[in-house]
């Protein structure tokens, strides 16, 4: 059986190291498995959700998504991509499933609840942000998803999808919709914590470094690197627990044996804070250069950019067309 993988991001601006460690990565190794289709989705309208007052700030992020997505080597030949409000099946697809959730059922998502609480949104809960999983199952099942790729954070939306397929396909006597698998990161592949230490990396917390920052902005970003408060002086002795510079030493650095004896000699003391994030910098910014110097190179053409946007889309709303005719037949809807 052919493996469909879905994944996307909301475009609210420029991509990190985050969304690099997290999904990135993973995602330009998928597009060469055999066998395999892999949908990438901008998702524009779920950005919209909580940040419907500035459509601006969402058609410039759109761009600058499709920028990282090529410089860290998404190849349109291999992945769809394509653009979420550019496939009007996927809101059919939402007004039929909207009818098989309850409202109650929505207000106890663990992830909406959080995410609620996170944007104080108690008392001004804008109804398409409540929808939000819904949505999402419109988004994975309208390609036959079989494998959606997520973080530990967002499993409730994919046991939602679940609940979503299994009763659409009980009440209208079915088997159209696929229960999609999830795919948890590996070791090594978690969100990224922030340069911060106060949680992932996030745009919203101002504490990543971006695919696009240039040299002189990585270097500053590293110095400003949490590490530990109470190693004070060179000769002191320091934890590596909860220690931002190891912590990317760990996911980044090739030398394993090299970063174990750093390790080792910053515990005893005797090792300053800035011998290792000079250490840090050096490997991040060899492994960002060749990303910022293909996407200052797609930058100059954006008809190509638009025309790869374009041409996904068309593709993406072919496959989402089959399903929803499916889904129609299923419900007894398809008069004409």
């Amino acid at each position: 059986m052919e493996k469909i993988y879905l994944t996307g991001d909301r475009p609210t601006g420029k991509l990190h190291l985050g969304h690099y460690v997290g999904s990135l990565k993973n995602r330009v190794a998928i597009q060469e498995l055999e066998n395999t289709q892999q949908f990438i989705m901008i998702a524009d309208q779920q950005a919209l959700t909580d940040n419907a007052d500035n459509p601006l700030k969402i058609q410039k992020s759109v761009r600058e998504v499709i920028l990282d997505y090529l410089a860290i080597g998404l190849d349109p030949a291999k992945s769809t991509i394509f653009i979420q409000s550019k496939i009007p099946q996927l809101s059919e697809l939402m007004m039929y499933y909207l009818n098989l959730v309850t409202v109650s059922r929505l207000y106890r998502n663990p992830t909406v609840k959080s995410e609620m609480k996170e944007k104080n949104f108690e008392t001004s809960l804008p109804a398409g942000f409540l929808t939000y999983p819904v949505s999402q199952a419109a988004d994975i099942t309208a390609f036959k998803a079989t494998h959606v790729p997520v973080g530990g954070d967002q499993l409730p939306m994919i046991e939602q999808t679940k609940e979503i397929v299994r009763s659409f396909n009980r009440i209208y006597n079915t088997d159209c919709l696929i229960e999609p698998e999830i795919v948890l990161p590996k070791k090594n592949q978690e969100r990224l914590k922030g340069i911060d230490g106060q949680g992932k990396m996030s745009k919203s917390l101002n504490n990543g470094i971006y695919l696009s920052d240039d040299e002189a902005t990585i270097k500053k970003k590293i110095m400003s690197m949490y590490t530990d408060p109470n190693h004070i002086h060179v000769s002191d002795p320091g934890q590596v627990e909860g220690n931002m510079v190891f912590e990317y030493l760990d996911i980044f650095a090739t030398d394993k044996n090299e970063v174990e004896q750093l390790k080792e000699h910053y515990r005893e003391g005797g090792l300053g804070d800035v011998k290792i994030k000079n250490y840090l910098n050096e490997i991040l910014q060899e492994t960002l250069l060749s990303i910022r110097l293909k996407r200052n190179e797609f930058e100059k053409d954006d008809a190509y950019l638009m025309e790869i946007l374009k041409a996904g889309s068309l593709k993406a709303e072919e496959r989402a067309t089959e399903t929803l005719d499916e889904v129609k037949r299923a419900m007894g809807i398809n008069y004409f």
